[in-house]
């Protein structure tokens, strides 16, 4: 049965190797942690029909591989994205340092419109703490994103951060700031098996054709 929704918004979680993204995604689309938490080889997908203020909203979300040499080409994920959650890791210091690279490629390849929450992620090690609470929100002041202190183990702020993304989204749909037909994509999560109503979930490896990446990313 085909699914029905509002507005399709694509949606990348990107930041360093080790940060946690492939579990914030798993937190997000299967609400458990990810007890396998091996980096990333290549770009996880999955999807998510969600309620936001009063639309049904398709999430799409792409999580590409941290490490540097995966850089290069899940930089063609990129296109067409409204969102983006921007991870490092609370207990280290080189992930947070990354960010503004992150940032430049989300802006540069994706759109400079693209709206993008800033994640602390790991809130649960909060002993182990490298970078603080304010240091990251200001860090997020100066550069336009909205921040959260995520946890992927406990779950606490993970669906937040989605939503609140999707929120802001839809905001700038509804005042124009930002034109639905120029984002996103169309596609219907085809090849993605589906755990859920509404939920999809796949890997796509680093060595997937053009032609199977643009079936996923349309």
């Amino acid at each position: 049965m085909s699914e029905t929704y509002d507005f399709l918004f694509k949606f990348l979680v990107i930041g360093s190797a080790g940060t946690g993204k492939s579990c914030l995604l798993h937190q997000f689309i299967e609400n458990k942690f990810k007890q396998d938490s091996n980096h990333t080889i290549g770009v996880e997908f999955g999807s998510r029909v969600v309620n936001v203020a009063g639309k049904t909203v398709k999430l799409q979300i792409w999580d590409t591989a941290g490490q540097e040499r995966f850089r290069s080409v899940t930089r063609s994920y990129y296109r067409g994205a409204a969102g983006a959650l921007l991870v490092y890791d609370i207990t280290s210091r080189e992930t947070y340092n990354a960010l503004t690279n992150w940032l430049t490629d989300a802006r540069t390849l994706a759109s400079p419109n693209i709206v993008i929450i800033l994640c602390g992620n790991k809130k649960d090690l909060d002993a182990d703490r490298e970078v603080t609470f304010l240091e990251a929100s200001r860090f997020a002041q100066e550069n336009e994103l909205i921040f959260l202190e995520t946890s992927a183990l406990t779950g606490e702020n993970v669906e937040e951060g989605f939503l609140k993304c999707a929120r802001i989204i839809l905001n700038k749909i509804e005042s124009g700031e930002l034109d639905p037909e120029r984002m996103g994509s169309e596609a219907d999560g085809d090849g993605a098996s589906p755990t859920a109503p509404g939920v999809f979930w796949c890997v796509v490896p680093l060595s997937a054709d053009s032609h199977t990446l643009d079936h996923l990313d349309k």
